[in-house]
């Protein structure tokens, strides 16, 4: 198992620098294991974000929306849209009440990207841990916040 005072070879001050300090360095972690994972799939983990959003919805929704639904408020969510777009993985859908109001549905495309994206990542990023430990974890979190 890890320990951040091995891995970056340092000490700390107290235990809240080492938490935050391991906070950060794990958010890192995950990032880069993300972007590994979906590179085979020619997506970014902001952009399966927003096909599992757009999913989940059910229905069309406007970017506004889907901005808010995200993990990761990306100030480029437009950006990533347009390439999700670009690869037939979404369409925009014009208003017809509102020329200034899109909205975003995913294509059979996208369903099938996701479909074809194992659920692993998830399971191999908390391997090291049992369902009572990701519980402990997801409370200290929130708590924190």
């Amino acid at each position: 198992m890890g320990d951040i005072s091995k891995d970056i070879n340092s000490t700390f001050p107290n235990n809240k620098i080492k938490a935050l300090l391991n906070i950060l360095y794990t958010a890192n972690w995950i990032s880069s294991y993300q972007n590994e994972f979906f590179k085979i799939y020619g997506i970014s983990p902001q952009q399966y974000n927003i096909l599992r959003i757009l999913k989940g919805a059910g229905q069309s929704i406007n970017v506004q929306d889907i901005k808010d639904r995200m993990i990761e408020r990306a100030p480029n969510a437009t950006r990533l849209m347009d390439k999700l777009c670009a690869k037939n993985y979404i369409d925009r859908l014009p208003s017809e009440f509102d020329r200034r109001v899109v909205k975003i549905a995913i294509t059979k495309e996208g369903k099938a990207l996701l479909d074809a994206i194992p659920d692993s990542l998830n399971n191999d990023l908390l391997k090291n841990l049992n369902e009572a430990e990701a519980e402990q974890l997801s409370n200290l979190l929130d708590k924190m916040r």
